[in-house]
């Protein structure tokens, strides 16, 4: 099957995850995918496929005979789409030699180079766009056809020459959940990629700390007509939080290692509200400062409300990989190769996010990003350009045959 037909098949299934759900995987509808993905790879001749209770997809390209004792790599992508859009009944546009301007998605939605300023570097190129009204699906169904793809091609090819080549795909990583059950030692891959990124070229191995941060505010409901120097208004005390963390250290002022406060969700009403978070940064100690900032934050509404006012809940999420992937620079260089083989410059960046590769690195798998030619990922801009995607394609091939020397 070629890369555009098989993403365009994988778009098709809704699997939109679910941050307000307690199972695992968060929706069924994730595990229609997952189980087309294990169906797939048994007909490609891939060995030990499984689809586990968790609904995690593991699958063998076995060794080129001779190759067994090489490194044992591994290339993960995640089924899911964000919970901010829709993704369900995704009608992808084909737009073949791109002209770099501004782009109709529908009669009330255009995309324009004015607003996206990259767009014309793809002039020329084959674009797959959204008809504005659902996410396109790219993150990071753009990954799993890709490693499909490539997948196909070795089991077809055995002129490359390469080692133990394992293939994950999981759940949920849009919800920050998406290796909570994976099993390292099931997968028993020495190092591996995630194929999760965007632009052509990224190769990510710096991700954000990551925590949540909830306050819960307790106030006190008087009627407004006798409310003088009775009521305390929780909504007003949200709001006095929000004052108090600094207004530069939000997202729409921050860029490149620069870390944030990201208010996500506020509610409530006088007697009781809450507001939550999500803390970043790149750097550890300050990670560890925004986050004792917080604290102090409440600590301060407590004493001047009184106790039990303000209730913090911090939660570590994920931390930066940079320190489990850095011992093992064979990643990164082969990875540099691998791109350059494809005619592509690597673009080693920060991630302004964090991957399952994040995650994944600290359990003992040793993870960095590759990009898969995805752009604007969670909306209704969302695009990824053919072209990029035939060279993420490419590069997974030639990592099979990097670490096999």
């Amino acid at each position: 099957m070629e890369l555009l037909e098989r993403f365009l098949k994988y778009v098709g299934f809704d699997t939109q995850s679910d941050e307000n759900s307690t199972t695992f995987p968060s929706t069924d509808k994730q595990k229609v995918l997952l189980g087309y993905l294990a169906d797939e790879m048994k007909a490609l001749g891939l060995q030990d496929v499984e689809m586990d209770g968790y609904g995690y997809v593991m699958g063998t390209i076995p060794a080129t005979p001779g190759y067994e004792d090489r490194p044992v790599i591994g290339f993960i992508s995640h089924v899911d789409t964000s919970p901010d859009m829709s993704g369900r009944d995704v009608k992808p546009r084909i737009i073949e030699n791109y002209d770099g301007g501004d782009i109709r998605l529908n009669d009330s939605v255009t995309m324009t180079a004015a607003e996206f300023p990259e767009l014309p570097l793809f002039k020329g190129q084959t674009l797959i766009t959204t008809d504005g009204t659902t996410l396109l699906g790219a993150d990071d169904k753009a990954g799993v056809a890709e490693i499909m793809t490539a997948a196909e091609y070795l089991m077809a090819h055995p002129e490359v020459k390469h080692g133990k080549i394992r293939i994950g795909f999981t759940p949920d990583e849009e919800i920050g959940r998406g290796v909570d059950y994976f099993d390292v030692a099931r997968f028993g891959a020495q190092y591996a990629y995630t194929v999760d990124g965007g632009y052509e070229g990224e190769l990510e191995y710096e991700n954000f700390n990551a925590a949540s941060a909830r306050f819960v505010v307790q106030g006190k409901n008087i009627h407004p007509g006798s409310a003088k120097d009775k009521m305390l208004n929780a909504l007003q005390v949200v709001c006095e939080i929000n004052a108090m963390l600094p207004p530069v250290q939000r997202p729409e002022h921050t860029e490149g290692y620069e870390g944030f406060y990201h208010l996500v969700g506020i509610g409530g009403g006088v007697e009781k509200a809450e507001s939550s978070y999500i803390i970043r940064d790149h750097d550890r100690a300050k990670f560890e400062c925004k986050k004792a900032f917080a604290q102090e934050v409440a600590d301060f509404l407590n004493r001047k409300y009184g106790a039990g006012t303000v209730t913090l809940t911090l939660k570590d999420q994920y931390y930066n990989m940079r320190e489990m992937v850095e011992p093992h620079p064979q990643l990164i260089a082969k990875a540099e190769q691998a791109m350059r083989m494809a005619g592509v410059e690597p673009v080693v960046k920060p991630i302004r996010g964090g991957t399952d590769g994040s995650r994944l690195s600290y359990m003992g798998l040793p993870c960095p990003n590759l990009f898969t030619g995805g752009m604007n990922f969670h909306g209704k801009y969302e695009y990824a350009s053919l072209d990029t995607m035939k060279k993420a394609m490419q590069t997974i091939i030639n990592l099979a045959g990097l670490w096999a020397e």
